[in-house]
């Protein structure tokens, strides 16, 4: 018994070490297959394990996919056809700026399907800086390792004549020359999934270490005998070497929107003379600086991996679309006129989804590179004329609202500073009032600023949704109106408008629905049917997206007490549905049926912040309740560790800023309301050199409930944290229990934020 007892001691010791250990190299906690085990008519991410650094302008993929398709890699899938460099947010809005590299030996094979191999995740490495897989088919290892606009690939291959690398630049218009005497190749791709993107070319420039025995340019399915240089539909090339048992042969890689020569720049400022193991360490090192600035203690190890995995898909979007010139200054390729124009400019996000979480942790923790994003959204605004509301790159013609006014508003009045802010703000106002193309803008808003409201009978979709989003982006422009000193006339316009929820809300059935431009509600309505009015969700997901007036929500269901039951039945329902709006059972809607939480669709955007909406109404012990339940049930660093698309950091969002306690349910305002804590201690390193600290040592499972608080050393009872109080320093204090306290935070003076409050 007794070397029984020591060894279990000696085991938990080792167990601590491990996690003590881990934590300070949190990149090695990072699942970048969390998500993988995806299709189109079920998400459980619809991610990609990506490879590069944050915010980096380059990701790189395995591809098990076709060419075109945007289930570009999925866990299910036997075979990989190459390692891609991709650009895609979604496989909904699929990619732009593609290349696919594949190593292969015996045939000279280059189609896709001709070249795949077999591969097991058993020999599969996936991390953030680094990717490896056994390419069993063709007895190769092939290795990568990347930086913002480069990428080193290192190839092990058998004893062999007849050792190749396929580079495929796709179809759509492509370019590939082929230079042996320098061991190099350059090409561009033209393959983009948005359109229109004028003059778009994705440069590269790729070395060799080791000289070609042989080398021929394929166009589809030809190969070419002698050309070394070929434009047509789709491009690529085959270069061949003779390799002895296990040698590694190295090929380096950069590319750029604007030129070859600003790929050959990007390649030799980002990779110089380093080797593929000095990037490998660079990227790690980038990465753990990145991961480092929240750190979590006293969690499960598959917590800890989670919120790892999650703040890493966080910090992926937007994508940085700029390059630095030969002087070190930012240019970038313009998706709006092909021109190279100077400055920053983002792509790959939709702010739909990430105005409610994303942007607002980058407000938090990482402001200085929200910095850069809004500089590019003046350029955006300045080569384009419109604020994207989707961008990949460009304008995209998807989903609904006017959400770029509260990424503009919440940034600066958390605080980020810096930028123009001003041509922002006229931006925003030209948003608000005109209707731009492809989704920019606002459709409808002549009937919404002449009713209040968007109608439903009047041919424009989704109506509703249009509607509670136009006033909850009238509040973020009246908020930064007020911070800039906006003349009273303006601002009451847009302070106005913002009540423009309460023309669609039904006391019949407590909930929002769609009315017609004669001021009648739709008829028949079916609060279960989705899509129609609202967007990916029903009227009982959106009819809580009054994030800036809760209060006055609250007011319009006939007080607390019913509010609360209509959040208590989301839960309690059955999971049923109409989906005949879109013939058939959209993903979102399979995602909320298995879950078993009800009418409870965390899966999708619209309802993600509504548990935290209990804080308003006295009963914060159910939001303490239900974030835990969410967090248990529907994250896992696995292949199926999501519970619906992630969507650009957005879901992943949810989770860490759940996890730290605390979420941002109306951006635009100086507050984020508390939930409560998963681990038993978290330490946010903020830039200004302040720091956050969270403890609740009693933290459990069971003891999911606050007790009491304290934010530095003094009691506190509030439901909400202020973001300027943050950026002081502070530490928080938690008391937690397995029973639910009851009076904690339920006094007038305890409420969060609404807009109905401020007036009174």
């Amino acid at each position: 018994m007794k070397a029984t007892a020591t060894a279990l001691l000696l085991f938990g010791l080792f167990l601590t070490t491990l996690v003590y250990s881990q934590s300070n190299d949190p990149v090695e906690l990072v699942n970048p297959l969390m998500g993988t085990q995806s299709k189109p008519s079920l998400s459980t991410g619809n991610t990609y394990p990506a490879v590069g650094v944050p915010w980096g302008m380059n990701l790189w993929s395995a591809q098990t996919g076709k060419m075109g398709d945007g289930w570009m890699y999925t866990y299910d899938a036997d075979k990989i056809r190459g390692i891609k460099q991709t650009h895609q947010p979604s496989p909904w809005m699929n990619d732009y700026g593609q290349v696919s590299i594949m190593p292969v030996t015996g045939k000279m094979v280059f189609d896709q399907d001709a070249r795949a191999s077999w591969f097991s995740h058993k020999a599969e490495i996936a991390k953030p800086y680094y990717y490896s897989v056994y390419l069993a088919d063709h007895n190769v290892t092939a290795e990568l390792t990347p930086t913002e606009r480069a990428a080193q690939f290192r190839f092990t291959f058998p004893k062999t004549d007849s050792a190749f690398v396929v580079i495929d630049a796709f179809d759509k218009g492509s370019y590939i020359k082929i230079i042996p005497r320098e061991r190099k190749i350059i090409g561009y791709s033209t393959k983009h999934a948005i359109n229109p993107l004028p003059e778009f070319k994705n440069f590269f420039v790729i070395y060799f270490d080791k000289p070609f025995t042989n080398a021929h340019t394929w166009e589809g399915a030809k190969l070419n005998a002698s050309e070394l240089e070929i434009t047509s539909d789709h491009s690529g090339a085959i270069v061949g070497f003779k390799t002895a048992k296990g040698e590694k042969v190295h090929m380096r890689m950069a590319t750029s929107f604007i030129s070859f020569e600003q790929a050959e720049l990007n390649l030799k400022r980002e990779l110089a003379k380093d080797g593929f193991d000095q990037t490998m360490v660079k990227a790690k090192k980038l990465w753990n600086e990145r991961l480092g600035k929240v750190t979590v203690e006293g969690g499960t190890i598959d917590q800890t991996r989670t919120f790892y995995s999650a703040l890493y898909r966080m910090l992926f979007f937007p994508n940085k679309l700029y390059e630095l010139d030969a002087s070190g200054k930012p240019v970038h390729y313009s998706p709006y006129t092909g021109k190279t124009l100077p400055g920053y400019m983002f792509a790959g996000t939709g702010f739909w989804d990430t105005f409610r979480a994303l942007y607002p942790f980058l407000n938090l923790v990482y402001p200085s590179i929200n910095k850069e994003m809004q500089e590019g959204l003046i350029n955006d605004y300045k080569e384009g004329g419109w604020l994207p509301e989707w961008s990949s790159p460009g304008y995209a013609a998807v989903m609904v609202g006017n959400n770029s006014a509260s990424i503009v508003a919440d940034a600066y009045i958390k605080g980020v500073r810096g930028y123009n802010i001003n041509t922002l703000y006229e931006a925003l106002l030209h948003g608000a009032n005109n209707e731009g193309p492809r989704a920019t803008g606002r459709r409808g808003v002549a009937f919404y600023n002449s009713l209040g409201y968007v109608p439903y009978d009047v041919g424009i979709n989704e109506n509703a949704a249009r509607t509670l989003e136009y006033a909850y982006d009238d509040f973020t422009i009246y908020q930064l109106g007020k911070a800039l000193g906006r003349p009273k006339a303006e601002l009451e316009q847009y302070f106005k408008h913002a009540h423009n929820y309460k023309n669609l809300f039904d006391p019949g059935h407590n909930l929002m629905r769609g009315k017609n431009k004669d001021g009648s509600f739709q008829s028949p309505f079916n609060p279960f049917k989705w899509g129609d009015a609202f967007t990916e969700g029903n009227s009982w997901h959106y009819s809580w997206s009054v994030f800036h007036d809760v209060q006055g929500l609250i007011d319009l269901m006939g007080g607390k007490k019913t509010f609360v039951q209509q959040l208590d039945s989301v839960f309690a329902m059955p999971p049923v549905f109409d989906d005949s709006y879109y013939h058939g059972v959209i993903h979102e809607i399979r995602e909320m049926q298995i879950a078993n939480m009800g009418q409870y669709a965390h899966g999708n955007q619209p309802i993600q912040h509504m548990i935290y909406l209990y804080n308003y109404a006295g009963a914060p012990w159910k939001a303490q309740y239900w974030v835990r339940e969410t967090m248990n049930r529907m994250y896992r660093a696995t292949p199926d560790g999501y519970c619906g698309d992630e969507d650009n950091g957005q879901t992943s969002a949810w989770y860490v800023f759940s996890a730290l306690g605390f979420y941002s349910v109306t951006p635009a305002v100086d507050q984020y309301v508390i939930g409560a804590p998963l681990f038993k201690k978290a330490t946010i390193w903020l830039e200004n050199g302040k720091k956050v600290v969270i403890t609740a040592p009693a933290n459990s499972d069971a003891n999911r409930y606050i007790q009491s608080a304290t934010v530095n050393g003094q009691p506190y009872t509030k439901n909400w944290l202020s973001h300027s109080g943050l950026q002081k320093g502070t530490v928080i204090n938690y008391v937690m229990g397995a029973q639910p306290n009851k009076t904690r935070g339920t006094g007038d003076a305890d409420v969060p934020y609404s807009m109905s409050r401020d007036e009174k």
